[in-house]
This record gives structure tokens, C-alpha cells and sequence, in this order.
């Protein structure tokens, strides 16, 4: 009698039990569609996040490149100014050549009217009855003469000085020129690297992330201040201050004396007695010193010696013919030639020096001898203004800040990006994996309330670091300090330190951000 009641305590044993697994199978099939949703969502966030990546740093270093491009364009057309300043110091060593040898036939005539006077106190000597007495007669008419040619040859050389004129002109205006192509090649870059997106960097974003923001402003203005802080003159915070403008003018005026031609350099010839072509300054005609004999009738003897000349860009025209000074501000285009001419006829000598020089300044310049001297040769000076207040006229040129500080990578300016992108779709069709618009889930728990869970990312970001660097080629390239003569401006991406992370992130708004990028083993 006891079997029928074991038996419906069992049946009804298995009628409470009945369904758990239909709820434990559920809630696994929804954790399991919430994981599969979820890795869904990752996967098309961290594309996104690769995406953004990617073109924060195309663009970062795009930014970079045309700075470097930049800064090697002010490389090769600051050798062009210097050049030109080359160029005026040959046009004044010819000119200096040309004028020298009105003074040579002067210092001749003065020569031959000591020698005069030397014949004619013989003459006194022996009671005007001797050959000494027409000896003076006919010295005083070579000395005259020699005066004559010599206004000839002033006159030769002033006829083209007009056409000296005309290339100083010219010339210096290049100078102007070169650096106006400097400050429009420097006002773009700036522009673009303050914007990213201009001069072809907005086809960047076209072809690499379509969705993604702009440059943040605040971190173009960083990249602005950065370019300008890499030129010396230019308006910069953070870094050493700008140099005087005589300064930056020594540094230019020192390349380009010691860049000049040998020949404008230097022009310094032995001289030699009777004519001897060897060591007569080769860079006279011939028949100038033929000439030189044929006045005296090819009788007596003639030497030239101690002849030498320079060009330079000096401070003032009297330190043409100095060494190397610390001072030199390149006021002035000036060139020097000098020597001694000796001749010996019949029972006289004598020996008189002989010089010419010419200048260029801003007052007009100068020329001697005066008699070659027509019109005024102007030049501004080197590096003459500010370099923020020489935009059509001054002579200036584009110079590296230095900085002595490591952390400041020597004054080579950084690049940065700073951009956004909205990784959710926000459109079920399109991204069913989000489930719906908004991405949530919600969940009522009893009474313990309700919950969301988000299931895609909003949005995310992305920031980048260059470096325009200076790297010459060769093996001990790195050894080079970074200047604005040479080329060898490069860009890559570089790390980040602590400093640049907060600076950029706290200029793009995120200052909980760069609060974090302060904290030990945070990875940058």
C-alpha cells in the first residue's frame, strides 16, 4: 500500500523542476549574443582606432615634411644671398683692379718729377752747363705725361661704372627678393601646419580616415610656435630669445667672405724689376705696362712691387684690408688695391705707392681716385632691420634659433596632431552589431532597478609626434650642429615624453587625459 504514495511524491518531484533549463539555456544564449555583440563592436572600434592612428600620424608627419622642405629651401637660397654678397665683393675687386691703374700712372708721374727735381739740382750743380738741365726738362714732360694718362684711364673706368651701378642694384635687390620668397615660403608653412590642411593636407583626411575631425586648433597654434621658434627673428614663446639683427648680420657677412673667389680675396703678385711678366699682377693688361715703358722711351728701369688686393664685406671701407673681425656687421661692399712702383732714368730714382679703392654703402659709396667716381653705388648692408620688419627691403635672411636645452631637442621644432573620430555608426542597418541608435542595453534586475550597458564606443582619439630634424650625410654627420646653410633637414615620427603628452592634451581640452599621461608606467 505504501508503492502508490512513493511513486506520486516523485511525479510530483519532476513537475517542479520542469523548464529550469529552458531559463539557465536563455540567459546563456543572451550572455553569449551580448559577448558576440560585444566583440563586434571591439573589433570595428579598434579598426577605427587604427584608422585614426594611422592618419594622425600621416598627418603629423606630412606637417613635418613640408617644414623640413622649408627649412632646406631657407638652407639653399640663404647661399644664394650669400652668393650675391660673393658676387659684390668680385664686382668691387674688378672695379678696385681697374681704378688701380689711373693711380699707377700717377704714382709714375710723381716719380719721374722727384726724378726731375733730381736732375735739375745736378743741373743747378754743375751751372746749367751740362746734360743734366735738359734731363729735368724732358723728366717733367714724361711726369706730365704720366698725369695725362692717367686722367685717361680714370676716364675708361668711369664709363662703366654706370653699368657697376646697375649690377650692385641689381644684385641687392635679389638679396631682397631671395628673402621675400623666404617669408612666403615660411607664411604657407605655418599656415598649414597651423591648420593641417592646407597646401594638399586636406586630401590626407580624404583618403585616410573621411570621418575623422580637424586639426584641433590649440594644437596648431603648438606647432605654429614651434616652426617660428626655429628661426631666429621670428616671434616664438618657450625658447631663447631672438639675437639682434647685428648679430644674424655677422653670421651672414662671415659666409660670405669666407665663401669669396680666390682672385677677389686675394690679389697679391711679387712685382718684379724691368717688366717681367711673371711677377707683374696678371690680372692687368699687358699693354698697360707696355705703356708704362713707352712713356719714358722705353730708357731706364721699372719695378712694381708689393702689389696686393682684396674685396670684402667689412663694417667700414677701412678695414677692407684687416683680418678677421668679431665685430664685422657687413655695413659696407668695399675692395682695396695697393702697391709701389720704383723707377731709376738717367741719374734719378724714386719710388711712390699707389692706391685704389672702392665701397658701396648706404650713403652712395665711394671710389678712389676720384676721377673714376660717376653717380652713387648703393647698398643697404647686410641684414640691415629686424628680420619681422623686412618684408620689402633690409637684406635679411633666415637663421636657426639654437637652444642649448636637450628637452628643447636643440631647438629642431615638433610637430603635433591632435584629432577625434566617432567610432559608433549610430544606424542598426548599417552596424547591426550595435543592436540599435543608441548601443545600450537595458536590464531590470527586480529590485535592485535598472542598468544600461553600452556595447560600442562613442568616440575616440589619436595624437601624434614629429620631429624635423638636422642630419647631414656621412658618418659623422650627426656631429654637425643644425644651421640654415646645408640641406639636411629630414622628419620623423618621434615619442612622446611626459611634458609633450599633458602640453597637447591639455591644449586639445583633455586635461583628465593629460593628467593621466603624468602617472609613472603609463605607456605614451
Amino acid at each position: 500500500m505504501r508503492l502508490p504514495v512513493l511513486l506520486l511524491s516523485r511525479t510530483r518531484r519532476r513537475r517542479t523542476q520542469r523548464g529550469q533549463a529552458i531559463v539557465l539555456g536563455s540567459l546563456s544564449f543572451l550572455v553569449l549574443a551580448l559577448m558576440v555583440t560585444l566583440s563586434f563592436n571591439l573589433s570595428h572600434a579598434l579598426r577605427q582606432k587604427m584608422t585614426l592612428q594611422q592618419h594622425s600620424d600621416t598627418l603629423s608627419y606630412s606637417m613635418a615634411v613640408l617644414e623640413a622642405r622649408a627649412l632646406n629651401y631657407y638652407a639653399v637660397s640663404n647661399r644664394a644671398i650669400a652668393s650675391s654678397y660673393v658676387a659684390m665683393n668680385s664686382l668691387h675687386a674688378y672695379m678696385s683692379a681697374a681704378s688701380i691703374t689711373g693711380q699707377m700712372m700717377r704714382a709714375s708721374s710723381k716719380n719721374f718729377q722727384m726724378i726731375a727735381i733730381q736732375e735739375m739740382a745736378l743741373c743747378i750743380a754743375c751751372y746749367f752747363m751740362c746734360d743734366h738741365c735738359e734731363h729735368a726738362a724732358e723728366a717733367f714732360k714724361i711726369s706730365q705725361d704720366f698725369n695725362k694718362s692717367g686722367k685717361d684711364y680714370d676716364d675708361k673706368v668711369q664709363g662703366f661704372e654706370s653699368n657697376f651701378n646697375t649690377a650692385m642694384e641689381g644684385l641687392d635687390l635679389m638679396v631682397d627678393n631671395i628673402h621675400k620668397a623666404q617669408r612666403e615660403v615660411h607664411d604657407k608653412t605655418l599656415q598649414a601646419v597651423k591648420d593641417g590642411r592646407s597646401h594638399g593636407l586636406s586630401q590626407l583626411k580624404e583618403y585616410t580616415a573621411p570621418n575623422a575631425s580637424e586639426l584641433v586648433s590649440a594644437v596648431g597654434s603648438i606647432n605654429a610656435n614651434e616652426f617660428n621658434c626655429a628661426v631666429d627673428g621670428m616671434e616664438c614663446q618657450g625658447s631663447v630669445g631672438n639675437s639682434s639683427p647685428e648679430a644674424r648680420a655677422k653670421v651672414m657677412t662671415e659666409v660670405a667672405n669666407a665663401t669669396r673667389a680666390k682672385w677677389a680675396a686675394n690679389r697679391e703678385t711679387g712685382g718684379g724689376l724691368g717688366g717681367n711678366p711673371m711677377n707683374l699682377p696678371k690680372y692687368l693688361n699687358s699693354q698697360f705696362f707696355d705703356e708704362l715703358d713707352e712713356i719714358p722711351g722705353n730708357e731706364g728701369q721699372r719695378m712694381v712691387s708689393g702689389t696686393r688686393g682684396t674685396a670684402k664685406t667689412v663694417k667700414e671701407e677701412g678695414a677692407v684690408s684687416g683680418g678677421q673681425s668679431s665685430d664685422n656687421t657687413g655695413a659696407k661692399v668695399a675692395a682695396q688695391d695697393e702697391g709701389r712702383i720704383f723707377h731709376q732714368w738717367k741719374e734719378g730714382a724714386w719710388m711712390s705707392s699707389f692706391k685704389s679703392k672702392v665701397w658701396s654703402d648706404e650713403g652712395g659709396g665711394g671710389h678712389e681716385a676720384n676721377g673714376a667716381h660717376s653717380g652713387q653705388h648703393r647698398f643697404e648692408g647686410v641684414n640691415a632691420r629686424a628680420l619681422t620688419g623686412c618684408a620689402g627691403s633690409g637684406n635679411c635672411f633666415m637663421k636657426f634659433r639654437a637652444n642649448p636645452d636637450p628637452k628643447r631637442d636643440w631647438g629642431q621644432p615638433r610637430v603635433y596632431s591632435y584629432l577625434t573620430m566617432r567610432f559608433r555608426v549610430g544606424d542598426p542597418k548599417r552596424a547591426p552589431w550595435e543592436l540599435n541608435s543608441s548601443a545600450q542595453v537595458r536590464f531590470t534586475h527586480g529590485q535592485q532597478g535598472d542598468g544600461n550597458l553600452t556595447v560600442a564606443a562613442t568616440e575616440g582619439a589619436a595624437m601624434s609626434k614629429s620631429l624635423v630634424y638636422y642630419h647631414r650625410f656621412g658618418e659623422l654627420g650627426w656631429k654637425e650642429a643644425p644651421n640654415l646653410f646645408a640641406p639636411y633637414w629630414r622628419a620623423k615620427l618621434h615619442p612622446f615624453t611626459k611634458g609633450d603628452a599633458q602640453s597637447v592634451l591639455e591644449a586639445a581640452g583633455n586635461s583628465e587625459a593629460g593628467q593621466m599621461s603624468q602617472v609613472e608606467g603609463v605607456a605614451l
